[in-house]
């Protein structure tokens, strides 16, 4: 069930749910609108020929109040919010309906886990022919928050808990690169 404006208004006010800065406006009718960081990466491309998902992929870390992603680029961002979620809600990060139709896509692998504490690390990708320009502190996506019918029996514990900046692809971690 996802949970409405007043319960996400509670939980924040009951300490259950962290969302850190905090602004009422950021609370939508069914969300919570979360702005963009100044921590970036972007892939380093003149280092491989290839990426594998065995592989540490080396990133180019960006520090920047405004930055530009070309037509077709894909970049790593991180939320100005710091968030952690109880054990009993999960959330999907979806893109604002008024940045997509601009050609900016926003993802994190749309899942975030009961129990996760960080900052979000966003995917974007700029499928326009033109030029994107990005500002800190602007909203930049929203967080639905779904409950849960029941605790985690194992709150997420993984390879980005605790992340403070945009964090790259960590699958060559994975049980089944670590266990060969």
């Amino acid at each position: 069930m996802i949970i409405s404006d007043k319960t996400i208004k509670d939980l924040i006010k009951k300490g259950e749910l962290i969302i850190e800065p905090f602004e009422d406006y950021l609370i939508q009718p069914a969300s919570v609108d979360l702005r963009l960081g100044t921590q970036y990466l972007k892939i380093d491309e003149n280092q491989v020929e290839i990426m594998t998902l065995n592989d540490k992929i080396n990133y180019n870390k960006i520090e920047s109040s405004e930055i530009v992603i070309p037509p077709h680029s894909f970049l790593l961002a991180t939320t100005e919010e710091y968030i952690r979620l109880p054990e009993n809600l999960t959330a999907f990060v979806e893109g604002r309906s008024s940045i997509g139709r601009m050609g900016l896509f926003i993802q994190n692998a749309g899942w975030v886990d009961p129990g996760f504490a960080g900052k979000i690390t966003l995917e974007l990708y700029n499928a326009n022919r033109l030029p994107i320009k990005l500002k800190a502190g602007r909203r930049i996506c929203q967080l639905v928050i779904a409950k849960m019918d029941q605790k985690a029996e194992f709150p997420y514990q993984g390879k980005y808990q605790g992340q403070n900046t945009a964090i790259g692809s960590k699958v060559y971690e994975d049980k089944e690169n670590i266990e060969k």
